[in-house]
């Protein structure tokens, strides 16, 4: 488990040896697809909703060996300060969508460049109740067996264990039922310019509804005199329910035309630039 630092789309490595299996780390990645080591996956997030009972999704090898990949699904917590844990129970006002979920197929062989398409269907419908459910599809590359079981000894008679890193992504999928709504604010912004230029920016996204939010953060400076300029663009940010609220950490990097000691920040919370254009939040806060 390790820090979030803004964004739904998870990197999750599995280091391995002869006895164990040690999850390393989750973290994230800002792209249209979701891609980590030599596996891409295509669109970043899967979302139910109105009358909609499956979707797909493309996989694609692009690297120069062949690699067989396992698919299954998994439920995980983001805690307020960003950090995720899977889970085995829901949290209070938490639904998992898994059992509401049939894949196939749940593991491909992918020669180099080629891709396969993944489906994604709704079952039990019927035992649907209003409200968003929420689980995650974990897409992991199978080492190679002949990796497992390599014990070197050296000239000392002491043992050596090889860890081989297994990599893998993990992609929400949200099945939305009935009315959902959500209302976004953003709030207790602190900035702390530092003496080389640069500064770092905290804040709080607050969320109420009973559906998860997902957008973009934008933040340009506004000067006294001039023209705005924008100082950074942070893509896939989530706050998922049950959770009220997240905490967000920046470092803005230095800029010729931005002094953090004078005029204003922007920060707009939006929808992705790839969906509906619309704008969750928006709040200043005034430079010192």
């Amino acid at each position: 488990m390790c820090r979030l630092d803004g964004g739904e789309f998870y990197k999750i490595c599995d280091g391995r040896c002869i006895f164990a299996k040690i999850v390393l780390c989750l973290s994230l990645c800002f792209n249209e697809g979701m891609a980590q080591g030599n596996l891409l996956v295509m669109p970043r997030r899967v979302v139910f909703e109105r009358n909609m009972r499956s979707q797909e999704l493309t996989l694609a090898n692009t690297g120069s060996d062949t690699a067989r990949y396992s698919i299954s699904i998994i439920n995980v917590r983001m805690k307020e300060d960003g950090n995720v844990e899977v889970i085995d129970r829901p949290d209070s006002g938490q639904n998992f969508a898994d059992k509401y979920l049939r894949l196939f197929p749940r593991s491909v062989t992918l020669g180099p460049n080629e891709s396969q398409v993944i489906k994604l269907q709704l079952t039990k419908t019927g035992e649907l109740q209003p409200g968003e459910y929420r689980s995650h599809l974990y897409f992991r590359a199978e080492p190679d067996a002949r990796t497992f079981g390599v014990v070197n000894a050296s000239k000392d008679s002491s043992i050596s264990i090889q860890l081989v890193p297994v990599f893998g992504i993990s992609i929400p999928v949200i099945i939305r039922v009935g009315e959902t709504s959500v209302q976004v604010s953003l709030s207790d912004i602190s900035l702390q310019p530092k003496e080389n230029g640069t500064a770092s920016l905290g804040f709080m996204i607050q969320r109420k509804g009973n559906q998860s939010v997902y957008g973009d953060l934008s933040i340009q400076f506004m000067p006294l005199k001039g023209k705005p300029v924008p100082v950074t663009t942070i893509k896939g940010i989530a706050v998922y329910t049950p959770n009220e609220s997240r905490q967000v950490h920046l470092d803005l990097a230095k800029t010729n035309d931005v002094d953090y000691r004078s005029g204003t920040l922007q920060l707009v919370f939006a929808s992705p630039a790839d969906t509906k254009s619309e704008k969750y939040a928006e709040a200043v806060w005034q430079l010192h």
